[in-house]
């Protein structure tokens, strides 16, 4: 069958179309179920009505989807192993893309149900984690190599820490709001269902905004990651490398990957690589284990740049690589850039010249292997943006009404979405691993406790037990969805 201008076989284009629409449901899930982050607060001050606040919040999700960069939609994919990015069109791949996606959307829905607000994010995190931990097991090796343990931990400390800095944060800035605004109105229940004065309303509904798209830049790229991943997998000839990239970018890549080869062979004190399987495999190793580079590993580095500055010299353009070239240079590109990059974050680079031109190349490499095609960001846009406005009253009514035991004022609205949008643009410009979930829903808390108006501690408990077994749950369902799909395809005679 023709699938995106490619012949498949029969089981691969179905498997195509099978990950594909499991990846958008992921998205319009993630929409209805992150719907409360941004429409919570201006429903319950009656800023909007509830069909006008979530038919704006989903329009700039859409924006936010649309408008994104695309330099995280690959980040959540770095807790996967190696060589399961490496091999998406292989039955191991699509047990994995299946596993992971199933186990995060099983997740999100129940929490909906149950009207808890969890993290989407961390739901797909845990998932992805769990597929690691299972393909580790199941190929033989120790248990836990399938992970990366660095990742995790710093998940685990934001899911620990985001919701603290949420409640403090709110709680403070309720209090220095209180101190320096007197108008009381603003602290107390709406007595009617009339809109709040015109510049809270204003800011309540800009926040709402604020959030909304972030929501979009932010999740919508998750979707994206995901999505490119299959299509590279399964459709090589089209999607393993950027063929947008000029004459100019493969110049460039060429010059950066030569110089890169002459500084890492001063590394590697004169070792030789039996050859281009024998650098790969020393590559793979090195991602595997992790720890200081050996001189080994320095030469393998060195040769593998060699190799992709002697496929794409001359060359100007990807197009006139046949199929198997833009696979085996994609393998290339991405397992080069995967080591220096964790060459440089460990600082093994002594001299800050090496520095630079490691990072320079990473960069110059990403351009080539990490791109969002425009109907890639469409279809997110659009399956974010429809589950934003569908299935949203449950968390809603949650955070609304069974955080405190009043009513939300509007004072304690402005302050929750302020902390919420904050912490977005800050994940953003750090690269944190915040769940804007987790902020607003303790930022209520926070606001709660601050306006002495009590806090149902059922309704707490309850979150924080969901918030504690996001991990943990998520983790257990990937690697039994995955060994579940992988042995399945296996009695198919799938490999």
């Amino acid at each position: 069958m023709d699938l995106f201008g490619e012949s498949l076989s029969l089981a691969n284009g179905v498997f195509l179309l099978l990950a594909l629409g499991l990846a958008l449901s992921f998205e319009f899930v993630n929409g209805f179920h992150d719907t409360a982050n941004a429409v919570a607060t201006v429903i319950y001050t009656h800023s909007l009505k509830p069909m006008q606040a979530v038919v704006w919040s989903g329009i700039w999700n859409f924006i936010g989807v649309l408008m994104s960069s695309g330099a995280v939609a690959f980040g959540v994919l770095a807790l996967l192993p190696v060589e399961l990015v490496l091999n998406v069109g292989s039955g191991t791949g699509f047990a994995m893309v299946f596993g992971l996606l199933i186990s995060a959307i099983i997740w999100n829905v129940g929490t909906w149900y149950l009207g808890l607000p969890a993290s989407s994010s961390h739901a797909l995190i845990g998932s992805i984690m769990g597929v690691g931990l299972a393909n580790s097991m199941l190929a033989g090796r120790s248990f836990g190599e399938g992970v990366n343990w660095a990742k995790a931990r710093e998940v685990g400390i934001a899911l620990m820490v985001s919701p603290a800095v949420g409640f403090v944060c709110a709680f403070l800035l309720l209090l220095a709001m209180k101190a320096l605004v007197k108008n009381k109105a603003l602290y107390e229940s709406p007595q009617s269902a009339a809109p709040p004065p015109l510049g809270i309303r204003a800011l309540l509904i800009l926040t709402c905004t604020g959030v909304s798209w972030g929501h979009g830049s932010n999740d919508g790229q998750k979707g994206m990651g995901l999505i490119m991943l299959i299509l590279i997998g399964i459709l090589p000839a089209t999607y393993a490398v950027n063929q947008a990239a000029t004459p100019v970018d493969l110049r460039e890549l060429v010059s950066a990957t030569q110089t890169m080869a002459v500084q890492l062979d001063r590394h590697a004190a004169g070792v030789t690589m039996g050859g281009n399987q024998a650098a790969s495999d020393e590559v793979s190793a090195f991602l595997k284990a992790g720890g200081d580079a050996g001189a080994g590993t320095f030469a393998a580095i060195g040769e593998k740049c060699r190799e992709i500055s002697a496929v794409l010299k001359g060359r100007e353009s990807l197009r006139s690589l046949n199929v198997d070239e833009r696979r085996s240079l994609r393998t290339g590109l991405y397992v080069t850039a995967e080591a220096l990059g964790r060459l440089v974050k460990s600082n093994q680079f002594a001299d800050p010249t090496e520095k630079a031109a490691a990072t320079k190349l990473k960069k110059d490499i990403d351009r080539i292997t990490k791109f969002i095609p425009s109907w890639v960001k469409l279809a997110v846009a659009i399956a974010l943006g429809l589950g934003t406005m569908i299935g949203w009253k449950r968390i809603v009514v949650t955070v609304g009404e069974k955080i405190g035991k009043t009513h939300l004022t509007y004072g304690q609205g402005a302050v929750a979405e302020l902390v919420a949008a904050f912490t977005i643009m800050a994940a953003d410009r750090f690269g944190l691993p915040v769940s804007t979930t987790h902020v607003l829903s303790s930022g209520v808390a926070g606001t709660m406790a601050a306006n002495r108006s009590g806090l149902q501690m059922a309704t707490l408990r309850n979150l924080v037990l969901a918030w504690v077994l996001t991990l943990p749950v998520t983790v257990l369902l990937g690697a039994g969805i995955f060994a579940f799909v992988l042995n399945f395809l296996l009695k198919f005679g799938i490999k």
